[in-house]
């Protein structure tokens, strides 16, 4: 079995902070909050009225008139952040390279808005009225399939959906199958976009959401004592990942090293995690990774500002790393731009890359009470220059699936 070498040559974001990787980078490292009061539809009758909505986006840079009418939302974010890691990486897709570059984009919901629309056609116009692109309007691997039909990506064409942890599952997955010898390139992340009253609905119905809608710019506040509930968010990060010699050999620009990625499931509970599940997938990433705990710098947590689960994963945390902790930024970038759920592990993967290539961490913010359950160095409100060789990301999911990533400083 091959074990190649796996670099990170291109970045690709859409997010509640920023249209692009240079707006949300700086909008992050300068602690700026995207939530807000919901503008997608009224939101009045929830107990919830406050999300991550991305603004100003302009679907028609990257798809026809025909494709924006036809396709859900997550994949219009999936495709333009797709295409923006591939435009940043360089890579020259010729007819015969083209069976090498694959896409592993997932989403944790998928196209539930269009799914609703048509519902609601079907229930007061009757069966005429159902689009005949419905289904693959909305169906979580066209994100993938319609970039690679774009951009003539021949490889293998796969679509994760492990709820929250969607995103960083396909990209330890695409890393494996560089790995492994199956293509060369692969574009993975994640995508999501459901702010949308049937799904923000459930979420409140479960009392999931943050309900600070008279200050929807502190609301999202992982590690703080006064946290009331995540905030929804969407959006879509990608990554190009590439075989290293491959990528030397061209002369791209290398980002990061992919060096471990582990997974695991808790077998405990739907909703309610357990801190088994979390250690195991983190000892297994580095393990992956052939590391030891204290090689760790910097750890893009999950960190959601649910008052269970930012607990649940600093012990797990705690844990894995002993005493080597107290040495370690444990930030959570959610505490900006929400929970982009399928989509989290993507965009916080490109946070995470950034935070190791220009040497700093983005801030937690709205940290104003912190949770002595959670004492962690978690950068509070300010960014922070620092040493960073090895940054970690986790994410978590409801069913009780988990999973981690480590990038390394990229140096020859």
């Amino acid at each position: 079995m091959m074990n190649r070498r796996v670099v990170v040559t291109g970045l690709g974001m859409i997010s509640p902070i920023g249209n692009d990787l240079e707006t949300s980078w700086k909008a992050a490292l300068e602690g700026k909050c995207g939530i807000s009061t919901v503008t997608a539809f009224d939101a009045s009758a929830l107990g919830s009225q406050i999300a991550g909505e991305v603004k100003d986006f302009d679907a028609a840079k990257y798809l026809g008139v025909k494709e924006i009418r036809r396709f859900d939302r997550f994949i219009h974010f999936g495709v333009a952040a797709g295409m923006m890691a591939l435009d940043d990486s360089g890579l020259e897709i010729t007819e015969e390279f083209a069976p090498e570059i694959g896409c592993a984009i997932g989403s944790g919901i998928g196209g539930l808005p269009v799914i609703a629309a048509n519902h609601e056609a079907l229930m007061n116009r009757g069966p005429r009225r159902i689009s005949p692109f419905m289904i693959p309007g909305c169906i979580v691997n066209m994100a993938s399939g319609q970039l690679a039909i774009m951009r003539n990506l021949k490889g293998p064409n796969i679509a994760h959906v492990t709820a929250c942890s969607t995103g960083l599952h396909a990209i330890g997955e695409a890393m494996h199958m560089i790995r492994r010898g199956d293509c060369t390139a692969m574009v993975a992340g994640g995508c999501e976009s459901t702010i949308h009253p049937l799904s923000m609905g459930a979420f409140d119905a479960m009392h999931a959401l943050s309900r600070r809608n008279d200050d929807p710019a502190t609301a999202s506040r992982p590690f703080d004592k006064d946290r009331d509930g995540f905030v929804m968010g969407e959006g879509a990060g990608i990554l190009v990942l590439e075989e290293l010699e491959h990528a030397k050999a061209r002369g791209a620009h290398i980002y990061a090293e992919i060096v471990g990625y582990g997974l695991s499931g808790d077998a405990y509970h739907i909703t309610t995690p357990s801190t088994d599940g979390p250690v195991r997938c983190m000892r297994m990433a580095l393990k992956n990774a052939g590391l030891k705990p204290e090689d760790i710098q910097y750890l893009n947590a999950h960190g959601t500002s649910t008052a269970v689960g930012d607990v649940n994963e600093v012990k797990a945390i705690r844990e894995v790393f002993g005493e080597h902790t107290k040495n370690m930024v444990v930030n959570s970038t959610k505490s900006m731009t929400g929970h982009l759920l399928g989509g989290a592990g993507g965009v916080e993967s490109v946070f995470t890359i950034k935070a190791i290539e220009d040497q700093i961490s983005p801030p937690t913010i709205n940290v104003q009470n912190q949770d002595p359950e959670c004492d962690i160095d978690c950068c509070a409100n300010k960014a922070r220059p620092m040493k960073i060789e090895y940054g970690m990301k986790n994410s978590f999911g409801f069913g009780g699936t988990n999973s981690t990533v480590i990038y390394r400083r990229w140096t020859e």
